[in-house]
């Protein structure tokens, strides 16, 4: 471990003056807690104070590379140094050759991009890029999803972050969830198909610009899709003219052991949107991916899109930075092969924790369901909402020197792709401990 050295503010200054002069985001003030950070260093962070936090969520599913990457943090200064900034019609070296690095990596023929400030952005412009180019206007999007807190795209969302936010822009329709709140595993895939074709021909299929999906959703359960689903998805968006968006934000770069998770299921969207590890959330940076195809409808035909931190030179570097490290160190392998492990320790918890209702990951994108029973299964929280249980066994982890996410009744197990094995299990033996609250309520 690390020496730490004391911050020149302390804990409790941070957080007073942290609380008094800024808002906290999805929250009411007065409920606000944040844990105070002075630095980082791989897998870990650090209060002013010295006190050790296991980052299990890499801070918001992002930081995949590890905390404080020399490689990364040379190339921003040096960046910095040469062009701090220039405006988006301009071309400059890191756009250039990151439009270049991203055609290498992205799936099957998407070689043209378009770069926004995060993945909100990347899918507003999305939606833009859909409706403008097929002149159609719906956008189809499921119940369990979340793809940003933005004008478009919180209504495309599905989960209540939506409630108290959506604009009531026209055009967004649900189609079927292959995996409903409440239950421990997926739908039959023919059905969840045969309903969402049932809901384009009753829509019109003429009026839909695009379907927009997480091909693993993310803070919605980490609900990873049954074989045959993404690919018959494909198939539908084809056959009616449909472009279909891949949210890969927070899925994309290695978090599911493959550059996206579309390549698990050898699925080309029309459109594919970044972020987070894209920098690893070094720098804010977003992108729209988009097949040749796409981007010639715009060769004679303006774009009505545009952001004035589009292409940012230091973002761009950082990005280049980033995927560097992915390649030099391994770590889509590394990610995939580190998944396996999660899934034992997954379902070590399962065998021996009855409030252990479900288990799932793909790579280091994780999941533990907490529950009062398992048949029928109950979740240990209501939709939307929490239980003294929960809030247990959070403040046993943050105690214990873990972070992660706790949402509703589920544990997010979404470490940076750098874990080791000795680090994966020092954050479950963690969780164990705290699932032993849990066990207490169960029915």
């Amino acid at each position: 471990m690390a020496i730490s050295t004391p911050s020149s503010m302390t804990a409790d200054e941070l957080v007073a003056l942290s609380k008094q002069y800024t808002l906290y985001e999805w929250s009411a003030q007065s409920a606000v807690d944040p844990i105070p950070v002075e630095r980082a260093e791989g897998v870990y962070f650090y209060s002013p104070d010295g006190k050790r936090y296991l980052d299990f969520n890499s801070q918001l599913m992002s930081v995949n590379i590890g905390h404080g990457d020399k490689r990364v943090v040379r190339a921003i200064t040096e960046q910095a140094e040469k062009l701090a900034y220039a405006n988006p019609f301009m071309a400059h070296e890191p756009r250039a050759l990151l439009g270049k690095k991203l055609a290498e990596i992205a799936p099957g023929d998407i070689d043209v991009f378009f770069f926004t400030n995060g993945g909100a952005e990347a899918n507003e412009n999305a939606i833009k890029l859909a409706r403008q180019a097929t002149g159609r206007h719906k956008i189809l999007a499921r119940y369990r999803s979340y793809h940003g807190a933005t004008g478009q795209v919180i209504n495309a969302t599905g989960d209540p972050r939506r409630w108290a936010a959506e604009t009531g822009v026209w055009g967004v329709v649900r189609i079927p969830d292959f995996q409903p709140w409440g239950e421990a595993a997926p739908r039959d895939v023919a059905s969840v198909l045969r309903e969402t074709e049932q809901v384009i021909v009753y829509e019109g299929p003429q009026t839909i610009a695009a379907m927009i999906i997480e091909p693993v959703v993310g803070t919605n359960g980490i609900l990873i899709p049954p074989d045959g689903l993404m690919q018959g998805l494909r198939e539908i968006c084809t056959r009616y003219g449909i472009w279909l968006i891949a949210d890969e934000v927070m899925s994309g770069f290695g978090r599911t052991g493959r550059w996206w998770a579309v390549d698990h299921w050898d699925v080309v969207p029309d459109l594919i949107t970044m972020a987070k590890g894209l920098t690893a959330s070094y720098l804010p940076l977003g992108a729209v991916g988009m097949r040749r195809s796409v981007a010639e409808t715009f060769r004679d035909k303006v774009f009505y899109g545009g952001l004035t931190y589009n292409s940012h030179p230091m973002g761009c570097a950082a990005a280049l930075a980033t995927i560097g490290v992915y390649e030099e160190d391994g770590l889509i392998d590394r990610a995939a092969m580190m998944g396996e492990v999660m899934a034992r320790h997954h379902a070590d918890l399962m065998a021996r924790h009855p409030s252990v209702g479900a288990v799932r990951n793909i790579g280091l994108f994780g999941m533990i369901d907490v529950v009062r029973s398992r048949d029928p299964f109950e979740p240990m929280a209501p939709y939307n909402g929490t239980s003294d249980e929960m809030k247990a066994i959070a403040k046993h982890c943050r105690d214990n020197g873990l972070y992660t996410m706790y949402r509703w009744n589920g544990i997010h197990t979404n470490p940076p792709l750098t874990i080791t094995e000795e680090q994966l299990a020092e954050g479950f033996a963690i969780i164990d401990k705290a699932l032993d609250i849990s066990d207490q309520s169960v029915r």
